[in-house]
């Protein structure tokens, strides 16, 4: 092993102690457990001090560095084994108190597991963010429900038109929890779909079409659940041509993607919806 460079001059005394979290993510694994370890002392008397995202080696070294010169503790997080080893041996040069979290416990869970770990930085924080992202998507979703909210069209990043009965909600709740803002909009006959139809991008557009007899059992199944009349709403003459009207505003929209749900569970529509999706916009953004 290489001759360690001199140490650093001691820092100018400070009353307070220091504990360094060196992390290759956010700091916020080390910093939350170094906290709740100082829930049993007078942690007034310590500075916590944390360095995010710290994932070159030699940037870990000088962070070591300044531990000593401070006569800091160090705590590391760093899944990379080499790394870890590099933290370890600089802070035994130099007589710091250094601890790593994550080594050990990696160690034990991989030959528990029978695996290596995949030793990438940031996961955890990854994953706050896919769930966050998921949780607004589902606030989108509720919000821009049955067309409720035009102006939101051209913020969707899917948007679903169809007749009544076509799986539109439910589809937009599987979109969303996939991560996916969607949202959607009732043809009904008669009546021109609002004009923010046409602001998003035709591409993101995704049309439910349906058979007559299908959709009839569909409605009549709904109106028997609910114990009403209702015979319009399941009258098959009046499907065909609510029916008619939805395929005369998909003929005048080219660009918008026609999707079968006639038999589909709503977990195929969205899974055929995203087929699509994926292959031209890619997955959300994180």
């Amino acid at each position: 092993m290489a001759e360690a460079p001199a140490p650093p001059p001691p820092a100018p005394p400070d009353a307070r102690k220091s504990i360094y979290v060196i992390s290759d993510s956010t700091g916020e694994t080390g910093a939350k457990v170094v906290q709740a370890a100082l829930l049993q002392f007078r942690h007034e008397q310590v500075r916590l001090r944390i360095f995010s995202n710290v994932r070159d080696t030699a940037e870990i070294l000088k962070t070591i560095d300044k531990a000593a010169a401070e006569g800091a503790l160090v705590v590391y997080t760093l899944v990379n084994a080499e790394q870890r080893m590099a933290a370890h041996d600089r802070a035994a040069q130099y007589g710091v108190r250094a601890l790593g979290l994550m080594g050990a416990l990696m160690t034990r869970i991989g030959r528990w597991l029978g695996e290596n770990p995949r030793s990438q930085p940031g996961i955890l924080h990854r994953l706050d963010e896919e769930y966050f992202r998921r949780i607004e998507a589902m606030e989108f979703a509720v919000k821009n429900d049955d067309g409720q909210l035009p102006r939101n069209f051209k913020r969707a990043e899917i948007m679903l038109v169809g007749v009544s009965r076509t799986s539109k909600t439910p589809v937009s709740t599987i979109l969303a929890q996939k991560g996916y803002k969607a949202a959607n909009l009732p043809l009904v006959q008669g009546v021109k779909p609002p004009k923010e139809t046409d602001e998003g991008d035709p591409l993101r557009v995704f049309a439910l079409t349906i058979s007559p007899r299908a959709l009839f059992e569909i409605r009549r199944a709904r109106l028997e659940h609910l114990g009403v009349d209702g015979s319009g709403y399941a009258d098959m003459e009046q499907i065909q041509r609510e029916l008619a009207w939805a395929r005369d505003i998909v003929r005048a929209h080219p660009d918008w993607t026609v999707v079968d749900v006639t038999n589909r569970a709503v977990e195929e529509t969205a899974s055929e919806i995203l087929k699509h999706y994926t292959s031209r916009f890619g997955s959300p953004t994180i």
